[in-house]
C-alpha cells in the first residue's frame, strides 16, 4: 500500500500549498518538509489567526502529527527558533517537531555572501531572497557544509572556525569586514542547545512509519518552475522542489509514493526576476494582485500577476507525475468580468503547447488565450462542485479537459474551511 502523499507547487510558488496541506494533514501521522529553506513561505489561517511559516511544515498545526524537517532542507537556526517561539506563544508546544540530523545549517557567512553575489549581478539579478539559501547549498555540494548532527556536537566549534577562516578570505576579496569567529560561535552554540532535542534520524523514523502503514504527507516549498533542474534557469531556487526532491530530501523511495497533488491558483503569480509569459503588467494585473492579496510571505514584495498558464501546468503535470490538482483563488478570478486562460504559446509565428525552459523561448513567446465569463458572485459557502455557478464550472471543467487531470480541491475563500473536496 502506498501511504505517502505529496503536495507540490505547480508554478512559481505562493500557490496556497499550506491550505491543501492543512486539509490533507488531518489524515496523516507525519508531515514532512523536504526541500528549500526560509526563502519559502506558507500562510495558514486557523480560527481567524494567520500563521506564516518559513521553515516549519504547515502540518505542525495539527497537534496529532509528527512534523519533520527533512535532510533536503537548509535551516537557519535563528529563524527556526523564532517560529518555534511564536507557536509556543500561541499554545503549541512543538513537542511534535523533528529535525533531520542530515539537514544543513545556514550560518551568517551564507547570508552575507548571498547578498554580495546578488549585488554584483547588477542588472542580471536573480531575485534571491538573500536568506543564504544558495550559498548553503553550495557548501553542501562543495562538501564544506555543517549538518545538524555536527551543529549539535562538540565538532561544531572547529568546523565553524575552519569555515569562517576560509570565508573571510572571500569576504576580504569583496572588501567586506571579516566575521569574528568568537562572536558567531557564542551566538550559534546557544541556538544549538535549543534545537538539539529536536534532532534525530528522521529517515529511519519515516521508514518505521511506512512499515506500520501510517500516512505520511510530504510538502514542497517553492514550485516546479523554480526547480534548479526543471525550472526557468537561472531564475530558480537552489534545490529540487519537484517530485525527485521528495526522495533525496527525505530518504523515502519512489515506490512508497501514492498521490501527487499539484497546487495552482485560478490565475498565476511570480515573485522575483525571470520570464513570465502570462504576466499582466496593466490594470488587470494590479486588480488581481489586490483581490488576491498577492504580497510575498517571506519578502513582502508585491507579486507579479497574470492569467493561468496551461502550457506550464501541463509541463508540471508531466515532470511530477501529478495525479490531481488543487486550485485556489477561484473566488478571486470570479470577481472579474472576464477571465482568460492560456492554452498555447506562439513562438516565432508557430503555435505550440510544449513548454521549454529556454530563456529565448520564454521571453519571446506570446500567450494564446481562451476567454471565459466571470462574475461568479460569493462562492465562499459552496461545499460541493454542483453548488458552484455555471460560469465557475465551465472554467474548472475546461482546465480539466485540457490537462487530463482531475481538480480534486477547489479553494473558495481565505479560510481553511473554504474548500471544496471532490
Amino acid at each position: 500500500m502506498k501511504n505517502v502523499n505529496v503536495v507540490l507547487g505547480a508554478f512559481y510558488g505562493d500557490e496556497g500549498k499550506g491550505k491543501v496541506i492543512d486539509y490533507l494533514s488531518k489524515e496523516a501521522k507525519y508531515a514532512v518538509r523536504f526541500s528549500g529553506g526560509n526563502n519559502a513561505g506558507h500562510t495558514i489561517e486557523v480560527d481567524g489567526k494567520k500563521f506564516a511559516f518559513h521553515l516549519l511544515p504547515s502540518g505542525i498545526l495539527n497537534r496529532n502529527i509528527k512534523a519533520i524537517l527533512g535532510n533536503g532542507v537548509v535551516i537557519d537556526p535563528k529563524v527556526l527558533i523564532e517560529e518555534i517561539n511564536n507557536l509556543q506563544a500561541n499554545g503549541y508546544d512543538c513537542k511534535n517537531l523533528y529535525i533531520s540530523d542530515k539537514a544543513h545549517v545556514i550560518l551568517p557567512y551564507h547570508i552575507i555572501l548571498d547578498g554580495l553575489l546578488e549585488e554584483i549581478r547588477g542588472g542580471k539579478k536573480i531575485g534571491t531572497t538573500k536568506r543564504g539559501i544558495g550559498p548553503a547549498y553550495c557548501d553542501k555540494f562543495e562538501r564544506s557544509g555543517i549538518r545538524m548532527e555536527d551543529f549539535i556536537s562538540p565538532n561544531f566549534k572547529e568546523m565553524l572556525k575552519t569555515n569562517i577562516t576560509n570565508k573571510n578570505v572571500i569576504l576580504k576579496a569583496y572588501k567586506q569586514p571579516k566575521l569574528k569567529f568568537a562572536d558567531v560561535y557564542k551566538e550559534y552554540k546557544e541556538y544549538a542547545k535549543i534545537l538539539k532535542k529536536y534532532v534525530c534520524d528522521t529517515t529511519s523514523m519515516l521508514h518505521k512509519a511506512i512499515k506500520n502503514n501510517e500516512n505520511i504527507l510530504c510538502e514542497g516549498a517553492q514550485a516546479t518552475l523554480l526547480d534548479i533542474d526543471f525550472g526557468s534557469y537561472p531564475y530558480v531556487t537552489s534545490s529540487n522542489p519537484t517530485i525527485g526532491g521528495v526522495s533525496t530530501g527525505t530518504g523515502i523511495g519512489a515506490k512508497y509514493i501514492g498521490e501527487v497533488y499539484g497546487v495552482i491558483k485560478a490565475y498565476s503569480s511570480r515573485v522575483g526576476e525571470g520570464p513570465y509569459v502570462t504576466e499582466q503588467i496593466n490594470e488587470i494585473g494590479d486588480t488581481i494582485r489586490e483581490l488576491g492579496h498577492e504580497y510575498g510571505t517571506t519578502t513582502k514584495r508585491p507579486r507579479r500577476c497574470g492569467w493561468l498558464d496551461l502550457v506550464a501546468l501541463n509541463y508540471a503535470i508531466m515532470v511530477n507525475g501529478l495525479t490531481g490538482i488543487a486550485m485556489n483563488h477561484l473566488d478571486t478570478v470570479g470577481k472579474l468580468d472576464k477571465i482568460k486562460l492560456c492554452v498555447a504559446y506562439k513562438y516565432k509565428g508557430k503555435v505550440t503547447t510544449d513548454f521549454r525552459t529556454n530563456m529565448d523561448f520564454l521571453y519571446n513567446s506570446e500567450a494564446v488565450y481562451e476567454e471565459f465569463d466571470g462574475n461568479f458572485g460569493d462562492i465562499s459557502n459552496c461545499k460541493t462542485f454542483d453548488e458552484l455557478p455555471e460560469n465557475a464550472k465551465k472554467y474548472v471543467n475546461r482546465i480539466e479537459e485540457l490537462t487530463g487531470t482531475p481538480i480534486k480541491f477547489i479553494g473558495t475563500g481565505a479560510g481553511r474551511e473554504n474548500i471544496i473536496v471532490r
